[in-house]
């Protein structure tokens, strides 16, 4: 089997191996010659020439580097030459596991290959080197405190006055919006309000300990994903700590509550109302950076604002509906 060209759809997915294989790469079969191997090479052009892929039926059996197709004898056949073990990574694999891989074996360039074991491509040398300078430059930077992206967070800072009011105004008019619609909340209790005005002294206070207890959240959370750590690693102890913040809360608040005013059941739902609303904060605090994130737009922008909104209309109609049961 002459060398020749290796064309095969791929999905490619960003950070992996996929990214960087390129499929223009010299392939054999295991018993084609070495003399006929470097006759095939004349005349071609391909992305990668550094090592021949040994295939046999599609499947990956062996590699021949460059310089043991030189050396070898010319009636050798490539099952004798080649590695039959070379180092290999699936499409999917992290980039910079799979560079290390390359570099662990003390190989120039790298196989991927399907779970089936078909072959897919050659990692190239150059984008062993661009992948691991790439995965150092991101380490300094998280060390350094920085964006993995720095482009972005140097744009962010150094941007006219009219892209600044382009970027936040959005967010603070769907924050305008959100007013109105608390007011409307608050107004749907009026009868309650009027009938018992001492309610209307608690909805500050949860609004104002809810939106902190959020505000705590997502700064860490979008500092986490500006230096490149994923949300899931950090959800459930954050999710726990703003259960514990939220029970601190509302056990500090109640016989203060209850000394104050002198009745139980307003004392018990206020605080009931303040543990709910700040669990439900940190809640809204992780799951809206991320999902800002994860749709392209800066998370310091927009994930403040909408917090606010949401977090503001939910601790309203939480502490309602927490009065209207246990207060009459």
């Amino acid at each position: 089997m002459g060398v020749q060209d290796f064309e095969s759809s791929r999905e490619v997915a960003f950070e992996t191996a996929a990214e960087h294989l390129t499929t223009r790469v010299p392939i054999a079969s295991p018993s084609s010659s070495v003399a006929e191997i470097r006759r095939s090479l004349e005349g071609q052009r391909f992305d990668s020439a550094v090592s021949v892929a040994i295939c046999d039926d599609g499947r990956l059996v062996g590699l021949i580097t460059v310089e043991g197709l030189l050396a070898a004898a010319g009636e050798a056949s490539a099952a004798e030459v080649m590695d039959p073990d070379p180092p290999v990574v699936a499409p999917g694999t992290d980039q910079e596991i799979a560079a290390w891989q390359a570099v662990r074996r003390g190989e120039n360039t790298l196989a991927v290959v399907d779970e089936r074991g078909g072959f897919a491509g050659l990692v190239p040398p150059a984008s062993l080197l661009a992948v691991l300078l790439w995965e150092h430059e991101e380490d300094m930077a998280r060390l350094g405190g920085f964006l993995h992206d720095s482009a972005a967070a140097r744009a962010a800072s150094e941007e006219l006055v009219s892209r600044r009011l382009l970027h936040r105004l959005p967010w603070l008019v769907l924050g305008l919006v959100g007013a109105l619609a608390s007011a409307a909340i608050v107004g749907a209790f009026e009868q309650q309000l009027a009938e018992n005005v001492i309610l209307a002294f608690f909805i500050p206070g949860i609004v104002y300990m809810a939106d902190a207890v959020g505000t705590q959240t997502e700064t860490l959370i979008i500092r986490g994903l500006s230096v490149g750590i994923p949300i899931r690693r950090v959800v459930r102890r954050e999710l726990l700590t703003g259960l514990l913040v939220g029970l601190a809360l509302s056990l500090a608040f109640f016989p203060i509550a209850l000394w104050l005013w002198n009745e139980r059941n307003l004392a018990f739902a206020v605080s009931l109302s303040l543990f709910a609303a700040s669990s439900t904060a940190t809640l809204v605090a992780m799951v809206l950076p991320w999902f800002l994130t994860r749709l392209g737009k800066d998370p310091a922008f927009g994930s403040g604002p909408l917090a606010t909104v949401i977090q503001d209309l939910l601790s309203i109609l939480i502490y309602f509906a927490t009065v209207s049961v246990l207060v009459q």
